[in-house]
């Protein structure tokens, strides 16, 4: 029988699970999907903070989700995690990995025993000395990555792999579907959002923004004098897009808008620096998903202020789905796990 994994989203309201079956396959299949709500406090943006209470909940999340398997692929994506271009000479992967900390040290904003880190290779060629790699270097603050692991192990579970979260967006949305060109995928998340821009499937750069649709709903909730319930709704119904029909319409518009355009100014300006430093690389278009991407009007406004076409990605487009997963449901909430589907399918390479 095929081994099942699960991948594992945490963000500081929903913990979020989805179990997969095939994942290394073109065509994996969708066994269960589950959500529950975060302990308050216990999470924030992404990094566990109460590992206790997090187990708890953890529990209750295998309880509802009905998952069978223990085994977990979990997702980085946070300011604790970082990005940056690096060229190493070309030596053997187990020389490199070794003498990595050493070339890095000075890159790093925190000791280099402190972190964590991988180099992901995107091309060859020669240098000044010889061959050389280039690629990009990712390094995590080694506590935040453990803590999320303990969490998981205090619930009983088995952590398999830990996967940088843009990476996993991009391979079900980009390099899986053999996507040509130079595309930028953005993921709108609950606390962070991610922007990752490739080129024919392979990524070159990587950008993550410490704002989310949380933080969307907080500031409207300030700006409104209303609860984050009652935000969240007017976030997503009214959003940022036309439609107003009264004049309370326009002033909640008009508020989401205000508490978007920071986001809006800091997407254009991360690809305005990509097409700045790399003239041959020009970016096509743009490929959004995240539950946040669901806000009305914000692909449109996306568009407005990059200057490129938007679409909404399907990462479940060529899955297969279990009959205990009704289509309806997850074609209208898929993108809220669209995280968790991603780590699942990208397990092998975390």
């Amino acid at each position: 029988m095929t081994k099942s994994i699960v991948g594992l989203d945490l963000t500081g309201t929903s913990i979020r699970a989805v179990e997969v079956a095939d994942a290394d396959k073109p065509q994996p299949s969708v066994l269960r999907v589950a959500e529950v709500a975060a302990p308050e406090g216990a999470i924030s943006r992404g990094e566990v903070l109460e590992p206790n209470t997090v187990a708890q909940s953890l529990r209750q999340l295998w309880r509802t989700g009905r998952f069978r398997t223990r085994r977990v692929v979990l997702g980085m994506g946070n300011q604790r995690v970082l990005a940056r271009d690096l060229t190493v000479p070309r030596v053997p992967w187990a020389q490199m990995r070794e003498t990595l900390p050493f070339q890095v040290q000075d890159m790093l904003p925190v000791p280099v025993g402190d972190a964590i880190l991988d180099f992901y290779p995107t091309s060859e060629s020669v240098g000044d000395n010889g061959p050389v790699v280039s690629g990009l270097l990712i390094a995590a603050v080694k506590d935040a990555v453990l803590a999320n692991v303990r969490a998981v192990q205090l619930a009983g579970l088995r952590p398999v792999g830990v996967d940088l979260i843009p990476f996993a967006l991009s391979r079900t949305l980009v390099t899986r579907r053999r996507t040509p060109g130079t595309v930028a995928l953005i993921g709108l998340g609950a606390d962070t959002t991610s922007v990752v821009i490739l080129t024919e499937g392979a990524p070159h750069f990587v950008r993550i923004i410490p704002t989310g649709g949380n933080d969307i709903t907080r500031a409207l909730s300030g700006r409104l004098d209303i609860p984050l319930d009652e935000a969240e709704a007017v976030k997503q119904w009214f959003g940022v897009g036309p439609g107003a029909k009264t004049p309370d319409d326009a002033r909640a518009i008009a508020a989401t808008r205000e508490a978007v355009e920071e986001l809006l100014s800091s997407l254009r300006n991360t690809i305005n620096y990509f097409a700045n430093t790399r003239p041959d690389q020009p970016v096509r278009r743009i490929v959004l998903t995240g539950g946040g991407s669901r806000m009305h009007g914000f692909g449109d406004a996306l568009a407005q202020a990059t200057r490129l076409p938007v679409e909404h990605g399907d990462v479940f487009a060529g899955a297969t789905l279990s009959r205990s997963i009704n289509p309806d449901d997850l074609a209208a909430h898929g993108e809220s796990v669209s995280v968790a589907y991603g780590l699942a399918v990208g397990s092998r390479a975390a």
